[in-house]
């Protein structure tokens, strides 16, 4: 996590008016409280927590075979230069996705959907929160990364969009 996604996470957490919020990765404790007393606005607090080395294994290790690099190279060099071509929606908060207004709604867009700017996309719910999710570009779907009802980050990829 670097910093502009902590200053973003500040801000987003000091205009949802909670008072406190507590964040645990793997590598990183944050903790933001935003002050209702007198001492200021908010306080942040971050702890790097060291990353421990996982256990040698015991016994034998056999090395696995190396994969053909031609063929996997030009595999990966198509698919970014296919990625290339489209827009990828991020989202701009954390939270988790869902890819209907309600359990009982069909899904606001899927593979295929042609979207002008301001459609909703996705709700992301953060702290007890939904947000609408809309698009900043027109064009069709092309590929939903992210499965419904699952956690996302700040700045993770949702969706690709062909603007053409």
């Amino acid at each position: 996590m670097d910093i502009k996604e902590i200053q973003s996470l500040i801000r987003f957490v000091a205009k949802s008016g909670a008072s406190e919020v507590k964040l645990e990765m793997e590598d990183i404790k944050i903790t933001i409280k935003t002050g209702s007393s007198d001492s200021g606005p908010e306080t942040t607090f971050v702890q790097q927590i060291p990353m421990a080395q996982a256990p040698m294994a015991q016994g034998p290790v056999q090395a696995a075979a190396p994969a053909p690099e031609s063929t996997s190279g030009s595999t990966q060099e198509t698919k970014g230069e296919e990625d290339s071509k489209y827009i990828t929606i991020k989202s701009p908060i954390i939270g988790t996705f869902y890819r209907k207004p309600s359990p009982d709604k069909d899904a606001f867009v899927e593979v295929g959907t042609n979207i002008g700017q301001g459609d909703v996309l996705c709700v992301i719910e953060a702290m007890k929160l939904f947000n609408d999710i809309e698009s900043e570009v027109s064009g069709k779907i092309v590929k939903i990364l992210v499965e419904d009802s699952s956690p996302v980050e700040f700045d993770q990829p949702l969706f690709l969009v062909d603007p053409s």
